[in-house]
This record gives structure tokens, sequence and C-alpha cells, in this order.
């Protein structure tokens, strides 16, 4: 990827342009740091979005510095949420960050990239420190996030806590003398703050590199706490079927920002592949083979065919099973799972043939079946699979 691709595909938004892009074509090497929270055990594609730009960064020469929020996921950011997100206890974020350099080091050269934990530094941050950074802003512009405004106008609780949160990840910049920070659209507030507080340390302030956030298969952001995510670790046929669920409408922006084809060629792949169905086989097996290579990828197609076949059928969102144990009553399975509208159309397609599971036809609507993760139900030529 060349300076101008760094700077333009999947960005939103770049602070400042001109002084990074001059930095850049300077020949000078860049500390470009990213900080991602344990607050799942689990990396998904949305966020290796940024992975992929810190890697970017990485193959032109500069210093990659990847950052886990082990303090940081303690407090909780709610930048992107209408609700306080709970504060988490270490347990929780200990458990959550076991495989976190693993998982990003399917991505980034683990040989030339600086790893911390956070909590190197802000385990010693002292209430001084913290009352410094803080006289750098004021209320109101805490106040005036889009956010906290809303919440605030809606009578919503707003921690004492997420006030702080800016001013820690401000200081993971100030720690590892930060250049450039990378992060997405809904971080703006957190990233300005990092380059507001490093001149308090005799720093120049960070370029910001701010990337368009990924909805996940359901539409919605993608969000581990949602469950509409394609997580890096997950196996070759998972990853391959869910990016299958994806609609329609999100099949150009996933080229674009969870694959590294040439953007020349994205353009052209809707011409060239008419057919969504084929252009989403096309973008999962792209997302495979960058996560478990190319044969692994033709596998996971070869094994969705042999489910799917070739028809246009498709897959509908992932239904998750309710903790009881099985077998489970069929038609609650279809109406809730979005096959059928109602109970009575479940039985009647039933009746007609239309429903399978994992390729056993059933035609009693009293029937209770066994289901495990992983397993598919078709009506008719849609499907769902169960997680």
């Amino acid at each position: 990827m060349n300076i101008d691709e760094i700077l333009t595909r999947g960005v939103a938004e770049v602070i400042e342009k001109d002084h990074l892009e001059k930095a850049l074509r300077s020949g000078k090497k860049l500390r470009v740091k990213l900080g991602i929270d344990p607050t799942s055990p689990n990396i998904h594609i949305g966020r290796a979005v940024l992975l992929w730009k810190l890697r970017a960064f990485q193959d032109l020469g500069h210093k990659a510095i990847f950052i886990v929020g082990d303090f940081t996921g303690l407090i909780g950011d709610t930048s992107d949420k209408d609700a306080e997100r709970p504060m988490m206890s270490e347990k929780e974020v200990k458990s959550n960050l076991k495989t976190y350099f693993d998982q990003a080091f399917k991505i980034l050269d683990k040989q030339k990239t600086e790893t911390h934990y956070n909590s190197e530094w802000l385990k010693k941050f002292s209430f001084l420190e913290l009352a410094k950074m803080a006289n750098l802003f004021g209320l109101h512009e805490f106040e005036s996030r889009e956010v906290i405004s809303r919440r605030m106008k809606a009578g919503k609780r707003v921690s004492f806590h997420e006030l702080l949160y800016p001013l820690l990840q401000a200081y993971d910049s100030v720690a590892v003398k930060a250049d450039v920070e990378l992060g997405g659209t809904d971080q703006r507030f957190n990233l300005l703050t990092g380059r507001r507080a490093q001149p308090l340390y005799g720093q120049k302030p960070q370029d910001i590199v701010m990337t368009e956030l990924l909805e996940g298969l359901d539409g919605r952001k993608m969000s581990s706490s949602w469950g509409n995510v394609v997580n890096i670790s997950d196996g070759p046929d998972e990853m391959f079927g869910r990016i299958m669920s994806l609609g329609d409408g999100l099949i150009k922006k996933y080229f674009l920002l969870c694959t590294q084809l040439p953007v020349s060629e994205i353009e052209t792949m809707e011409k060239e592949l008419p057919n969504p169905r084929d252009r989403k086989v096309r973008l999962a097996k792209e997302i495979v083979s960058l996560y478990h290579g190319s044969k692994a990828a033709r596998g996971a197609e070869i094994n969705f065919e042999s489910k799917f076949g070739r028809s246009k059928g498709t897959i509908v969102p992932d239904y998750t099973l309710k903790k009881k144990p099985g077998p489970y009553e069929i038609v609650p399975i279809l109406v809730e799972g979005g096959l059928a509208k109602s109970n009575s159309e479940a039985r009647r397609k039933i009746s007609e043939g239309a429903v399978e599971v994992e390729g056993t036809k059933i035609t009693d609507e009293s029937a209770r079946v066994k289901l495990a993760k992983g397993s598919l139900v078709r009506l008719g030529k849609r499907f769902l699979r169960i997680i």
C-alpha cells in the first residue's frame, strides 16, 4: 500500500493531512500507535481494519506500536455507546486479553512491532498528573460529544469515570511518544485529547488517521456484544459461512476495508461479477485467505457449496441457541430464527416438505431436532446457521 492509499483507503478523516503526508514523503521514520481494549476475547474484522492500516505503515518502514489496554479496559470507553459501559473486573480483562497479541500478529509483523500493556504506565499515573491533564479541558467540551449530549438530554446517567477515559487514552500517546495515532471515527474525541495532551509533556501533537466504521452482519456497527461479528480467530468454514450471510449492500465496503485487493479491481467487481452471491463468494475467499491461507479458503468454499449448492439461496443472520438441553422444537426455531414469519407459516412449510435440518427433511410439525453450533436449518432457499 503506497502513501496515497494509506491516507485514503477506508479513511474518513486525517488530522493534519498535509503535515502527515509531508512527513511520510520525507522518509522520516514515524512512531504509529494503535490501542485496543480487550472488551471481549476475540478481535473481529472490524477492529482488524485498523490493524491492517497499522501494518501498511509498518510495511513502509515506520514503527508500529500496538497497545493492549488492560488498564483502560477496566474503565471502559463509551464513545460509541448510548448507555454507560459497566466497568470490567481485572479477572474479566485478563481472561479476554490472553491471546490478543497472538491474534494481532496474524496481521502485524511480530519482529517489527513494539508492544505494550498500558498498565505499564497507567498503574503509576498519579492524581496530580491526571489533574494537570484535566485542566486542559472544560466540561462543555465533554458534554458536546454527540453520544454524551444525547444521553444527557434524555436524562440518562453519565458516569464521572467516562470523563476520565479520554485522558487515560491520551496519556498512552505521551508514554510511547506517538507521531501518529490510528482509530475509528467513534474515537475522534479521544484521539484529539491525545493530540492536546502531548504538548503539555514537551511533545509535538500527533497526527491522526481515522478509518470508517465497519457494519456487522446485521447492518448495525460490528460489536462483539451484539454477536454480529466475524472474528479473525474463527475457523475457515465458520468465517466463510458468516461472510456469505452478509447483506448485499455491504459487499463493496467489506472488499475495501477487509481485504487487500487493489481498489481498481474492487471498482470493477460489480461489472465482472453481476450476481451478488458470486461477489460474496469472492469476498469470503479473500478474507479467509488473509487469516488461513488460500488452500483453506478453497476448502471452505467447497464445504460451503456442498451444503448450499450453487442455488441463489441466502443465509439469514445467525441464531443463538437458548441455554437449555436439546432436542429443540423445530417450529419456534424457524420463527425465532427469521425463516418463517409465524408458527402457522412454519407448520405449513414443514407439511410442504420445505424444511431440512442438516440435509434431513422434517415432515412432522411437532418434531424436536438435535442442533449444535454450526448446524444448518433450511426453509426453501433460505438457511439459518446455529451458533
